[in-house]
């Protein structure tokens, strides 16, 4: 049952991300960024049983959509 938790919650927050970066709005994208964010608070449970490995990878994920989302915002003042 843990690993089936650690699949749903890494895989989640990998389609988030990957929707993020595919998203042609601001408020498609922050969506995207706060369901990943919805990811990382449940790794964060005690006793969710999540392990320390599944933790680190949406941790990842997190900073890297930060990342993009910061980048995004940046792009699209210097363009409007």
């Amino acid at each position: 049952m843990n690993t089936d938790i650690n699949h749903i919650i890494v895989n989640g927050a990998q389609i988030a991300f990957n929707k993020m970066r595919r998203a042609q709005s601001f408020n498609a994208r922050l969506y995207y960024y706060a369901e990943i964010g919805v990811y990382l608070e449940v790794s964060l449970s005690h006793g969710a049983g999540i392990t320390p490995a599944s933790n680190e990878q949406i941790n990842e994920i997190y900073k890297q959509a930060t990342h993009f989302h910061m980048n995004e915002n940046k792009r699209l003042r210097q363009v409007g």
